[in-house]
């Protein structure tokens, strides 16, 4: 069942992401380049969504301090955590938030788009119009008059294929550098594109291969809280497993998750064929909420959303960019900061900036 790791709780990760740091890759860095919103699965290369944010779209705020107790109340601070960016939602692992979607029944987000500012719930976009692409038919999954679908009933895009990834993550001075070439070091992959004798080829002719990308991400290393939430546009970050993340929707503003037929790991291309997930990957091992899984454009830390055994973050309990603060395990050691959310549930994951974002490397899609 694909929610079962949820369900069971996590293994702690701590220095994972000191390990992962250590990845060898020697990339290319490739021009920064403005990545629309959605991914679209057809032959043609023009996009639609929004352009993604170079630098920001806001005034840079100053950082507040409150206590690394991880609580709904902070108290003090221990010695050995240090303090960063935070914010006033703050996690409480003593409190019991649920496990509201064990049945792996998910609320569809088809058009849940804003321009004029952050929603919760919604992703902030700074611009709409998305067409074409994505799925070619409604699969069987979509339950309860298609407003809600049935994760353990979707088809996954066949095939296993083994590639040779690449991640490299270093922090020199205030800046993260990740360089990583898009395709999983850690998993492998569906066949692309989806060939006709496979079960998925009836809802999502994805006709995209996957090719490896040479991709740098830039980041701020100490990411330092907007005045105001900034809008988004297709690519929302990269994961830890060297893949990109691209924000909730196909190109046509449809729940990606929800429309889209992904392989077993959650994964498909786009028409630049740049391998990437919208939603969090089955096959990323540990999702408790203070490993690092990712990085958003902005350089806040991506986690899993598992507190606990049955206890599990959904949108409800995030901000209106799916985040909050708490204490992780970042760079090997405790740091109490502000940080993105993966979860079951749409948005699924960023949907709006808290930092100034850099501009994606990846190419429209």
């Amino acid at each position: 069942m694909a929610f079962e790791r949820y369900r069971q709780g996590h293994v702690s990760a701590r220095g994972r992401d000191e390990r992962r740091l250590g990845r060898r890759s020697g990339l290319v860095v490739l021009g920064a380049v403005v990545l629309m919103a959605g991914c679209a699965s057809t032959d043609s290369t023009a996009s639609s969504g929004p352009e993604a944010p170079a630098g920001s779209a806001g005034s840079s705020g100053s950082q507040t301090t409150v206590a690394a107790t991880a609580s709904s109340t902070p108290s003090s601070t221990p010695a050995d955590v240090e303090v960063r960016a935070v914010t006033d939602l703050v996690l409480d692992p003593t409190h019991d938030y649920g496990d509201r979607y064990a049945d792996g029944i998910l609320p569809v987000g088809d058009g849940k788009a804003v321009t004029d500012g952050p929603s919760k719930g919604y992703v902030y976009l700074c611009r709409t119009g998305g067409t074409g692409g994505g799925a070619q038919e409604r699969g069987p999954w979509f339950v309860n008059n298609n407003t809600e679908y049935d994760l353990n009933a979707k088809v996954h895009v066949e095939g296993s294929v083994s590639w040779d990834g690449e991640y490299d993550a270093t922090v020199d001075g205030d800046r993260r550098i990740i360089a990583t070439n898009d395709v999983p070091h850690d998993h492998t992959t569906g066949e692309f594109p989806v060939q006709p004798d496979d079960p998925a080829y009836e809802y999502d002719r994805n006709p995209n291969h996957i090719e490896e990308q040479d991709l740098t991400y830039d980041l701020a290393a100490d990411p330092v809280l907007l005045d105001e939430p900034a809008c988004m546009g297709g690519e929302s970050g990269v994961m830890t497993t060297g893949v990109a993340l691209f924000n909730a929707f196909d190109a046509g503003n449809r729940d990606a998750g929800a429309w889209e037929v992904q392989d077993s790991c959650d994964g498909h291309p786009q028409v630049t064929s740049e391998y990437h997930y919208h939603t969090l990957s089955s096959c990323i091992d540990d999702v408790g909420v203070e490993t690092v899984i990712g990085f958003a454009l902005d350089g806040f830390p991506i986690t899993g959303p598992t507190v606990g055994e049955g206890n599990i973050l959904t949108t409800e309990d995030l901000d209106e960019c799916h985040g909050i603060t708490s204490t992780i395990e970042l760079d090997g050691r405790q740091v109490t900061t502000y940080h993105y959310v993966m979860t079951q549930d749409f948005p699924y994951s960023v949907s709006c900036f808290r930092g100034a974002a850099t501009a994606a490397p990846g190419l429209p899609g």
